[in-house]
């Protein structure tokens, strides 16, 4: 077992913002190892968040992202419980982070709950068609349905999305480590991207 020094936990808690001894003992349980160390701390974290998923959340920001060029735009509005989160930096990093996403991962909806019932019937003939089309056996049909909608899901759900800044974690992921790390709910609740010809196109 490595030493763990005063310097690693300094640096684990500047990257995560948790606490000292959280810090020591996530060291320790990855013998030294700081990505790993980070790891075992957003896994904990992730766990407390949910815990806190179900309070109220009235406080927030509108966030907002331009992209170079000024032909894509972002809104979005996150919320929070206190007027004092909201006015963090992290949080503030967060709503930033958030309104890029949209503007490169164009999702369609917050949450799967969200999606119509009609944009999912549409996406289950498409896929059925196209898995007989592949000559797939009927009686595996409805599992490979599962998968593709899952497939599906993440492409059009912002909190199911790869994390463009971070891949190996979901939007949903990021959120819930801010969670934990600022002590409070987080919600997204609406957003709106606006694209250069867009409007002509839809009328």
């Amino acid at each position: 077992m490595p030493e763990i020094t005063a310097q690693m936990v300094k640096e684990l808690r500047d990257r995560t913002g948790a606490g000292m001894m959280e810090c020591k003992t996530a060291l320790k349980e990855a013998n030294g190892d700081l990505a790993e160390a980070e790891v075992v701390l957003r896994k904990r974290g992730i766990a407390s968040a949910s815990k806190k998923s179900a309070r109220t959340t009235r406080q927030g920001v509108i966030g907002s992202y331009i992209h170079p060029g000024s032909q894509l735009g972002v809104l979005v509005e996150v919320n929070c419980e206190s007027d004092f989160v909201a006015r963090t930096d992290d949080f503030a990093e967060l709503v930033k982070d958030i309104a890029m996403q949209i503007a490169a991962a164009d999702p369609q909806f917050i949450r799967r709950e969200d999606v119509t019932a009609e944009v999912i019937e549409k996406e289950k003939d498409i896929q059925r068609a196209r898995a007989l089309a592949e000559g797939k056996p009927e009686k595996i049909i409805d599992k490979i349905l599962e998968g593709r909608m899952s497939k599906f899901y993440e492409e059009i759900c912002l909190l199911e999305q790869p994390f463009v800044k971070e891949n190996t974690m979901k939007v949903e992921d990021l959120i819930k480590t801010r969670i934990a790390k600022l002590g409070e709910n987080i919600s997204i609740a609406r957003f709106v991207r606006f694209k250069v010809g867009d409007a002509q196109a839809a009328e």
